[in-house]
């Protein structure tokens, strides 16, 4: 396994991603989150893998507590990552929102608290005084954000009086918003990017494909599902197959191996099965070339979604309805 280290923390470069632990919405059945969940967590651990995240947004706190349940006798191995999502983010509910997500996990510390989306309604500052006051308390180790852009990151920064460790955003071959900002900030300010869907849901595995759909009501959301963007990502899932092939690796693995290897970005994607989450892990031993990886920079380049990702929000919305 390889480690980052960043802001006086040590984490595993391929984390795990726990939004389908206890989610209906991935088509799983109830006994995944009883069983398969705490395999995966355990494997995980066995395996090097320090980083684990969820959210109280995740199936409604019950992915935290399936984390919880899983890190029983376990809780030093893991570096805890969770996030909170109040509709009123007030000092008082951030702190409120803490404790309660501590008591799910079953532990006396989270090492990562993160604010799971930026508000456009509510300021920064009430949200940073609660993190602070939990940071005080001891019931939180570190601050992190999500889904913010690096600027708003910066603030949050002036809003704590202290860094803000690290930032949870949408990355990968597909989608490289933050190789822009966010990556650049993270790097020059000894700080962590966590990439959440690196994968993009199985389709840079490469089994999916316009007439063969991912199934789930998560994927189902997603505008890259769309049968008129499996089709366009094709030639990048050659390229993928290809360089897998002489890797004897798998196309998911290079995928995760391009994103890791620049400086201070970690992944963490979900998992189906203990096999599944031991291919993600080999991933973090597979060394690209740098032509490697800049054959791949290229082919995520000239990969256009259809009308742009906002435009395939607005084909989903018009397909339920």
């Amino acid at each position: 396994m390889k480690y980052v280290e960043a802001g006086g923390v040590r984490v595993s470069a391929i984390g795990v991603g726990c939004w389908q632990f206890g989610s209906k919405d991935w088509g799983y059945g109830k006994e995944y989150g009883e069983t398969t969940a705490v395999d995966i967590v355990h494997t995980a651990l066995d395996l090097g893998v320090t980083l684990i995240d969820t959210a109280e947004a995740y199936a409604r706190g019950a992915s935290e507590a399936i984390v919880g349940r899983a890190l029983t006798g376990r809780r030093d191995e893991a570096f805890v990552a969770t996030k909170f999502t109040p509709l009123s983010p007030t000092a008082s509910r951030v702190v409120e929102h803490g404790r309660q997500s501590a008591l799910r996990l079953g532990v006396d510390t989270i090492d990562l608290y993160q604010i799971h989306w930026p508000n456009p309604v509510f300021p920064l500052t009430p949200q940073l005084d609660g993190m602070r006051t939990l940071l005080d308390e001891g019931v939180i180790a570190h601050v992190g954000v999500s889904n913010f852009g690096a600027d708003r990151w910066a603030k949050a920064d002036a809003a704590l009086g202290q860094p803000v460790l690290s930032n949870q955003v949408h990355f990968s071959l597909l989608y490289r918003k933050p190789d822009t900002a966010n990556v650049p900030f993270a790097q020059a300010n000894d700080r962590i990017v966590i990439a959440y869907s690196p994968l993009e849901m199985g389709v840079l595995g490469g089994k999916y494909s316009a007439d063969n759909p991912p199934p789930g009501v998560a994927r189902s959301r997603s505008p890259l599902c769309l049968p008129e963007n499996l089709a366009r990502v094709e030639p990048l899932l050659g390229t993928l197959r290809r360089i897998a092939a002489a890797h004897d690796a798998t196309p998911a693995q290079v995928a995760l191996a391009w994103l890791i290897r620049k400086p201070h970005v970690v992944a963490i994607p979900g998992a189906s099965s203990v096999d599944q989450l031991r291919h993600n892990v080999a991933a973090a031993d597979l060394d690209l070339t740098d032509d490697e990886a800049a054959e791949l920079t290229a082919e995520s380049d000239a990969f256009t979604p259809i009308g742009g990702v906002d435009t395939g929000k607005a084909m989903l919305r018009r397909r339920r309805t």
